[in-house]
């Protein structure tokens, strides 16, 4: 390159450079520059004068270079320094940790660069001490932010342990959106949902009497007030009186509701012993307790049947549809409720419950309609009975017996089809008539044999068949 005639630049785009100044052109240009001779013997060492880190190391000419060398640094200067004697300097730039009497240590990175003096090398150097300290930091910020998501995660299992095993209903609620944040079970058992479906819910949507803007004032107002009580609603799926205890916190930037959730005070404020006992009965009684609302819907349920259906939560039962554990679904259903809703109770209705698990159990089902106009709803005592099944099996698989002349035909729908309910009805309405023949006649077999239109030999054909020949009128 010429400018105006002039040639500065003498040899392609090194400028000539008197060799006072090409020193501290050389200690500018990089941290640290070494001329290191072909045996491997620093020849001169050039620093940068803008950084005295370094310190005085006039002391490491006419050393050899590996004395300066961490043990680990050691083979990789000498294959580089192999490949530049050996005509093929490295392209790509050397990182070696420098030691000096053990006392301190530090990474440069060398580039490997041709000298005026025969196989002389010049290394060019930059300290990586910056880079090393910025690394370390980056290390320590990320083991702080592993211990913070550790601390994060220790906390939040508390707080799910104690969500869990507090004895209150609680409800988090946004103030902004109005909407359920997290709850625990006992609240969604409270409000008729699983927790699942809580999560995310309006608020105002689970009572029927306010709406959402009034609600969250209310709530608001009770928590800014000494004196005030507690803010009474009905859930709208449980029609359940409950009593909203708020109190207010920030989080995050955002302002949080924190509602506790408690049955009326007005239902509760005499205790009644029969009531009492019909809480400890449905909590520790051995047939399994259903309360549904009049649509089938599972208000509550006791321990038992939650061991029957194998559920592990009270919120994996509460709120679905109880058809969902008959075998036969709505069909069950129906029959249960419209049968309690016309004559209020039924007594006995045999079905087959469905288990986790898909096993299916046979049951007996008692169902009562509740009159409560605030809460309507339909009791249900269900008794496992499979045991009582093999026993009714095993003797009605004896030929020398019948089944109970008195038993409830009802008894046998929806665990035997018609064909077979028909076939055992037929034999014992069948002995019955021959029994009331005979005690009738005071055992004058003839009389009744013509009583019941049947000849001689027919009678006593049946009263062997049915083992009455030897009874004493």
């Amino acid at each position: 390159m010429t400018t105006d005639g002039s040639s500065f630049w003498t040899s392609g785009s090194v400028p000539l450079i008197e060799p006072e100044f090409l020193s501290s052109i050389i200690s500018a240009a990089s941290d640290i520059a070494l001329v290191v001779s072909a045996e491997g013997s620093i020849l001169s060492v050039l620093l940068n004068a803008q950084d005295d880190s370094f310190g005085n190391l006039s002391h490491w000419e006419g050393r050899p270079m590996v004395e300066f060398l961490t043990d680990d640094s050691i083979d990789k200067f000498q294959n580089a320094h192999g490949a530049y004697l050996a005509g093929t300097p490295p392209k790509k730039s050397v990182e070696l940790n420098h030691t000096d009497n053990a006392q301190w240590q530090y990474p440069v990175r060398y580039t490997f660069h041709r000298f005026g003096q025969e196989n002389a090398v010049l290394l060019l150097g930059r300290d990586l001490r910056p880079i090393a300290e910025t690394q370390q930091q980056l290390v320590q910020a990320q083991i702080a932010l592993e211990q913070g998501y550790e601390a994060r995660r220790e906390f939040d299992t508390r707080y799910r342990v104690v969500m869990g095993n507090v004895e209150d209903a609680v409800v988090f609620v946004s103030v902004q959106t109005g909407r359920v944040e997290d709850a625990n079970d006992l609240a969604a058992a409270c409000l008729g949902l699983k927790t699942e479906a809580l999560v995310g819910a309006t608020f105002a949507s689970l009572f029927s009497d306010r709406s959402g803007a009034e609600l969250t004032e209310n709530l608001l107002n009770a928590t800014l007030s000494d004196d005030a009580g507690p803010v009474q609603l009905r859930a709208s799926r449980t029609r359940q009186v409950l009593n909203v205890i708020p109190m207010v916190f920030r989080t995050a930037g955002q302002r949080v509701l924190m509602c506790r959730l408690v049955g009326d005070d007005t239902a509760t404020a005499k205790p009644d012993a029969a009531a009492s006992h019909a809480a400890a009965l449905f909590r520790s009684t051995s047939d399994a307790m259903v309360f549904m609302d009049p649509r089938g819907s599972v208000l509550s349920v006791n321990d038992a049947f939650l061991d029957l259906v194998g559920a592990a939560h009270l919120s994996d039962v509460v709120g679905a549809s109880l058809a969902d554990f008959l075998v036969r679904g709505q069909i069950d259903m129906g029959v249960l409720l419209e049968n309690a809703e016309k004559s209020g109770q039924v007594r006995v209705y045999a079905t087959r419950l469905v288990n986790d698990l898909g096993a299916r159990v046979p049951i007996e089902v008692s169902a009562t309609r509740l009159e409560d106009p605030n809460n309507p709803a339909v009791a249900l005592i269900i008794r496992d009975v499979s045991r009582l099944e093999a026993v009714r099996k095993a003797d009605t698989g004896r030929g020398d017996t019948l089944p109970d002349p008195g038993r409830n035909v009802m008894d046998l729908v929806g665990s035997a089809s018609l064909k077979e309910i028909v076939a055992e009805t037929t034999d014992v309405v069948e002995k019955m008539c021959i029994e009331t023949a005979v005690n009738l006649t005071r055992n004058n077999r003839v009389a009744a044999a013509e009583m019941l239109g049947l000849s001689r030999q027919s009678l006593y054909v049946k009263l062997r068949k049915f083992g009455l020949l030897s009874k004493d009128g």
